[in-house]
């Protein structure tokens, strides 16, 4: 069987369809190692993105009754990989603050014995991403806890690093004047 003269779309419907492997095992080849470079470029580790491009097409493949085809198949699947990998970079990034928080604290509880200073900065944070918008806080999160430059914001949001250097300065802005506000800046 041929399926090199089908589109993505048919292929998916054809898969759906028959269940035959040969259809998604096509889609498979023509989008595997876009979908490495992908991970490679957000995770900056060829095993772990080899790993991720693994399981991008399980999800893929179990999932693919959610494509409806409101926007082609690349973009479906590059969604899928930017958010799989950036949700597998926030739990790794909170399993190591968590032990990082955890090795602070207990420093901190042995020299000062107080909660008190902690826990106002946690109600602190929350506040803040209580008063700005989900979209704002990301900007926050990709900078500060992904540790990521301009570019590579630019590039997953598909924006240019101009647009990400003034939404972050919004952001930025609000955040300083919630603190104000509060007299806690």
């Amino acid at each position: 069987m041929n399926t090199n003269r089908h589109t993505d779309e048919e292929l998916v419907r054809y898969y759906l369809a028959t269940q035959k492997s040969d259809y998604f095992g096509q889609l498979y080849q023509r989008y595997s190692n876009k979908v490495y470079r992908r991970c490679l470029t957000i995770t900056k580790d060829p095993t772990d993105a080899e790993d991720y491009t693994q399981d991008i097409f399980v999800r893929v493949l179990s999932g693919l009754h959610n494509f409806k085809e409101k926007s082609t198949f690349s973009t479906w699947l590059y969604t899928v990989s930017t958010n799989y990998c950036m949700d597998r970079l926030k739990m790794s990034r909170r399993r190591s603050e968590c032990v990082e928080l955890d090795l602070e604290m207990t420093k901190s509880l042995a020299e000062t014995n107080d909660y008190a200073g902690l826990e106002e900065r946690y109600q602190m944070i929350d506040l803040i991403l209580e008063k700005i918008a989900p979209s704002e806080s990301m900007y926050l999160r990709m900078k500060y806890e992904h540790n990521m430059n301009i570019r590579e914001m630019a590039v997953l949001l598909q924006v240019k690093d101009s647009a990400v250097k003034m939404r972050l300065k919004r952001v930025r802005d609000k955040v300083k004047d919630i603190l104000v506000f509060y007299q806690l800046y």
